[in-house]
């Protein structure tokens, strides 16, 4: 499976980098301006660091990337964490960036768009939109750790999402709430 992964300048950048050492998929990065100062802000490490976990790294600003056409086959385009802004541009279908370019791609394509938003409140805007792009086939998957499992540290919980993310993918299986009674 092929993954093109997006970093936006939301916080929670730390759910970005686990995914990209868990999910087990071929991945491309292209991460926003603001994406790149959150990494190091919260972090501590730049974009090269983040090599060692994907197949290659385009530049947000290079619309002649190959994640920029639909004829190459990506099978899921994953934005974690996934801007507001971000979200307003896709649903407006503004391509200005290769990480919108890349939205638009999966749109017109009908292939799996997961948008991993990392805000609260949302603004009535926002959560329109957020509607309009999941009538369209959009996941919209807000960063929202599952309690169920009763975990001990912040790791366990950002750990728990992306096991969620890699499940929705149809990478792994999730254990579920009470799941060992379906045994």
């Amino acid at each position: 499976m092929k993954i093109a992964v997006g970093i936006t300048g939301s916080s929670g950048i730390v759910y970005a980098l686990e995914f990209l050492k868990k999910c087990p998929a071929e991945k491309y990065l292209v991460i926003s301006k603001w994406g790149k100062a959150v990494l190091k802000d919260e972090c501590g490490i730049n974009t090269n660091e983040l090599n060692k976990f994907v197949k290659k790294q385009f530049s947000n600003d290079d619309l002649t990337a190959p994640l920029a056409s639909g004829t190459n086959s990506i099978d899921a385009t994953v934005i974690i964490p996934c801007t507001t802004s971000t979200i307003g541009k896709i649903a407006s279908g503004i391509g200005d960036s290769l990480l919108t370019r890349m939205a638009q791609v999966a749109l017109k394509e009908k292939r799996k768009l997961i948008l991993c938003i990392r805000e609260t409140p949302l603004s009535t805007i926002t959560l329109e939109q957020c509607a309009k792009l999941s009538r369209d086939g959009v996941l919209i998957m807000p960063i929202s750790p599952p309690l169920y499992f009763k975990p001990n540290s912040v790791d366990e919980y950002i750990e728990a999402f992306v096991n969620k993310l890699n499940g929705v993918l149809g990478l792994s299986e999730t254990k579920g709430w009470r799941s060992e009674e379906l045994e």
